[in-house]
């Protein structure tokens, strides 16, 4: 089973305990850190997260992650906000951040360059649409889309 493959299967058992819990499921990361796997849950609600909301849905989680038993060595679990520069993953953020500033890398060059920055339009046919900073209006289709995030505004 692949790393993706792996988180693709836990994402599927704790969206609907985080989503019953009312939470968004923002991201979930299984990573190596500090020679030990960390499993960062991300999670946001639109009245923003607190120390509390993170305690509260680490415990279900727990709990229903020993169930299932999806990781098959040891791991901390850490449940938290996404912060200010919140990733961007799923269709419905391209749309709900829609006026936001973004930064969005690919996979491959699209007009000669990997890394845009502007603001969201919305989504449209699969395509990510943004005006950029410098150079206007550019759609960028999901599947190249390596990695986009809000960006911090001051």
């Amino acid at each position: 089973m692949t790393q993706h493959d792996n988180i693709s299967q836990i994402e599927n058992i704790i969206e609907p305990a985080v989503r019953d819990l009312g939470y968004d499921l923002v991201d979930v990361e299984l990573i190596m850190e500090n020679q030990k796997w960390v499993l960062r849950v991300y999670i946001d609600h639109g009245k923003g997260i607190g120390l509390d909301d993170c305690e509260l849905v680490s415990n279900s989680l727990d709990q229903l992650l020993d169930e299932h038993d999806p990781i098959p060595h040891s791991y901390v679990l850490e449940v938290s906000s996404p912060g200010a520069e919140r990733p961007l993953k799923k269709k419905k953020d391209f749309v709900n951040f829609a006026g936001k500033k973004v930064q969005i890398k690919t996979y491959v060059k699209l007009d000669g360059r990997k890394n845009f920055k502007g603001k969201l339009l919305g989504l449209e046919d699969e395509h990510v649409v943004l005006e950029t900073f410098n150079s206007g209006e550019v759609k960028i289709p999901l599947d190249k889309i390596a990695k986009a995030n809000l960006l911090l505004e001051l």
